[in-house]
């Protein structure tokens, strides 16, 4: 099959060596292109000049020191389940395939961590761990690789207690630019030596390095776990009820908003019988003592402000369908209107300016007629839109990013973020100067000073880049 290439470096005299390397394991197939040009989002389809299937750090670090020499783009891809354009090729180059580097190399359960390799996914890891009375938390819905979530600064649904990858990462192993192998740090649980490189490369999206081997915090399983479902006569109540749960110190595991629009998609879709209402989903983490004193708590806290009774799935079948309808929502959105594509779009705001934030969006959706349900993990202030909408509309499709755009930028007003969890992948550069400023310049100087050549994942992050 004749190659499609877009980057002139990508010659044959590359192929043959990149073959030396890799041998079978490199693809020029169109399909498996574009499979690796692609994410879940809404972005356009840019498929790479040829995809390889690495198999360990010794692998990459060969491929990018050939691409280096080439000056030959890099774009590291794991399960493909991000949403900003993360994974498109827009400058063409080699997409460096790490699934089949699906290893969990070392658990350390007096420590509380692990040592994998970044094409394990959080559902593959948890399933490791089971019988060992430990588990990781981080769940940002899909069966994302644990390197992508680590490349992303991925969180979710448990983030309001056990935070994000940025908090849970203890050490990488990564591939620099000029094919160098570096550890960023030891499993110590804290170090004042040098800089903190971790906190670099997480949520980097591959424009630093690539990520061959993540060190994890693990936890311990709770002893008791229970969830419910509370709807609310008013979006304002729902929300309040999240602020002044923080505010009160309950330390729950999840806590989802969906507005009436999200819970009529998840009742359609996910066969569920609740309200069409703004709702919580609940989720209580602890001592059997300590879940119960926990939802008392919360249950007053919803009562005083228009909530119903409290919906209880303590069974771990119970628990699994609740929250697998939650992480469908998504799915759940694109099934109200088929045919349609979907763009996920989240913001992050201060706790104290979430429901501001949230009902002036609610309103602005309103007001635009689109289909835009709202969903998201509010406990760390942290909501989603995921827009429907016809692409080949152009003005829809206007009125679509204009909502966006208003989006992010009342965030930004409120001292919040353009995305809480996404990334900016290629999506969201054009909002990084106003959130930011100038410490853009010095996010490019970091970016230049390691890939100076432009080759990780060009066209990503930085506006220009």
């Amino acid at each position: 099959m004749a190659l499609m290439s877009i980057n002139s470096a990508v010659d044959s005299g590359f192929l043959e060596a990149l073959r030396a390397i890799a041998g079978g394991r490199v693809s020029l197939s169109i399909a498996v292109r574009e499979q690796h040009g692609r994410d879940e989002g809404h972005h356009e389809t840019c498929p790479p000049d040829v995809v390889v299937f690495a198999e360990s750090t010794e692998d990459v670090s060969a491929i990018v020191t050939l691409c280096a020499a080439h000056n030959v783009p890099v774009i590291p891809f794991g399960t493909g389940t991000s949403l900003e354009g993360h994974v498109a090729a827009l400058k063409g180059g080699v997409c460096i395939d790490v699934m089949r580097m699906n290893e969990v190399l070392e658990v350390n359960a007096q420590d509380l961590d692990v040592r994998v390799q970044p094409g394990v996914t959080r559902k593959q890891l948890n399933e490791y761990l089971r019988g060992t009375g430990l588990f990781f938390p981080i769940d940002p819905g899909a069966d994302a690789s644990i390197g992508g979530m680590t490349a992303t600064r991925a969180s979710g649904t448990n983030a309001v207690r056990y935070g994000t990858m940025r908090e849970n990462v203890l050490s990488l192993t990564v591939v620099m630019a000029d094919g160098r192998i570096i550890r960023t740090s030891r499993r110590a649980r804290k170090s004042a030596a040098g800089y903190d490189l971790t906190r670099l490369f997480v949520g980097s999206e591959g424009t630093l390095g690539v990520i061959t081997e993540i060190t994890l915090k693990l936890y311990g399983v709770p002893e008791a776990m229970s969830a419910a479902v509370c709807s609310f006569e008013t979006l304002e109540g729902a929300v309040t009820t999240v602020i002044e749960t923080i505010q009160n110190g309950v330390p729950v595991a999840r806590i989802e908003l969906l507005d009436d629009v999200q819970m009529d998609a998840v009742n359609r879709y996910s066969n569920l019988e609740y309200p069409v209402q703004p709702t919580l989903f609940f989720e209580f983490h602890g001592s059997a003592a300590g879940v119960v004193e926990q939802t008392e708590t919360v249950k007053t806290l919803a009562d005083e402000n228009g909530g119903g009774s409290f919906e209880w799935a303590t069974h771990e079948e119970d628990r699994s369908r609740l929250w697998q309808a939650r992480h469908d929502a998504y799915y759940a959105c694109l099934a109200l209107r088929p045919g349609a594509k979907g763009m996920p779009t989240d913001v992050c705001v201060p706790i104290s300016r979430l429901a501001e934030c949230i009902l002036e969006t609610k309103k602005d959706v309103e007001e635009t007629g689109l289909l835009a349900p709202i969903v998201g993990h509010v406990g760390d202030g942290n909501f989603h839109l995921c827009i429907v909408f016809d692409p080949d509309d152009a003005e829809e499709s206007a009125r679509v990013h204009a909502l966006n755009e208003r989006m992010v930028h009342r965030a930004i007003a409120m001292d919040g973020t353009c995305t809480g969890e996404h990334g900016v992948g290629c999506g969201k550069q054009d909002f990084l100067i106003a959130e930011h400023g100038d410490a853009v310049s010095v996010m490019r100087m970091v970016k230049t000073a390691l890939d100076p050549q432009n080759i990780m994942n060009p066209g990503k992050v930085l506006p220009g880049n």
